[in-house]
């Protein structure tokens, strides 16, 4: 194993690991827990909670639950979710980031405080991701959201524009965006802008950087689902092209790894430390098994 070596700076953030404690806290009381998606975008974490009893639902299923105990993931949630709780009689177990809460807060306020007709809120982030759906739920539905550049059409330049960012996204991305619009916003117009991405989350990618640099192939380890793991994992192979994406052990046997070489294991904010040690048990046992041939 002299070779393989995990990142101790990858792996859950602190929103993740509040979240999954609440979960593990909740379900030891032995009662029935349902959890509004996934705890977190990674597979094995989700059976694992499955497997103690956590039971994964999503928005239609919550609207036709009664009397029962929920549990609100980091990601955070709309205040069209409370209000149906509060309706129906639902219990919530509130675990969204604290990062996120103060973010939806900033939204409010700002959409509270703004002529809706004269002034855009703006989100940088991704269409449908359940953090994004929560942000947009404070302006009732009115934010524009924009993944990319490309998207830029959807916003008047002559009209105010009030810039947010999912906690998640790139910081040069976010950075290089920030420089566009105030090239483009018009004469007349007021153009602010707001740094909400999540430093915990952004100060991955310079260390990210540094591994990667040090190894010869690194193993990142993500679930498909992560909006945070693409974004690191695509760094880390600009950083490094011998980078490979995987999600679970089993993935590593159809890779052709040269074990001779320095390995890296780094993950998404997402990705448990339990699973990145069955990677490197899992890459030690294929390198004995070269040896053995």
């Amino acid at each position: 194993m002299t070779n393989i070596e995990i990142d101790d700076k990858s792996g859950f953030c602190f929103g993740v690991v509040k979240a999954i404690n609440k979960a593990e806290e909740e379900l030891a009381k032995g009662e029935t827990l349902y959890c509004l998606g996934d705890i977190v975008h990674n597979g094995q974490e989700v059976e694992r909670l499955a497997e103690m009893g956590l039971i994964t639902i999503n928005h239609e299923e919550f609207s036709k639950l009664h009397n029962v105990k929920v549990l609100l993931r980091a990601h955070g949630e709309p205040p069209s979710t409370y209000e149906l709780a509060n309706k129906n009689n639902i219990t919530l177990i509130d675990a969204s980031c604290p990062v996120v809460l103060k973010l939806q807060a900033r939204i409010k306020k700002s959409y509270e405080n703004s002529p809706t007709a004269d002034t855009q809120i703006v989100i940088f982030g991704h269409h449908g991701h359940a953090e994004v759906n929560g942000l947009v739920g404070q302006t009732k539905g009115t934010a524009i959201v924009i993944e990319d550049e490309s998207e830029l059409n959807k916003v008047d330049f002559s009209k105010n524009i009030r810039l947010f960012s999912q906690t998640t996204k790139s910081l040069n991305g976010f950075n290089h965006l920030v420089t566009t619009l105030s090239k483009k916003t018009k004469e007349g117009a007021d153009f602010e802008y707001f740094d909400t991405i999540c430093r915990q989350v952004a100060n991955r990618i310079p260390n990210i950087t540094t591994f990667a640099k040090q190894k010869d192939i690194i193993i990142f380890v993500s679930g498909k689902k992560s909006s945070n793991g693409k974004v690191l994992y695509e760094h880390s192979k600009k950083i490094n092209p011998n980078t490979f994406l995987v999600s679970d052990a089993e993935e590593i046997e159809s890779l052709n790894i040269d074990f001779s070489k320095k390995i890296g294991i780094c993950g998404a904010t997402s990705t448990p430390r339990w699973v990145m040690e069955n990677i490197a048990a899992k890459l030690n046992e294929e390198s004995l098994k070269q040896k053995q041939v």
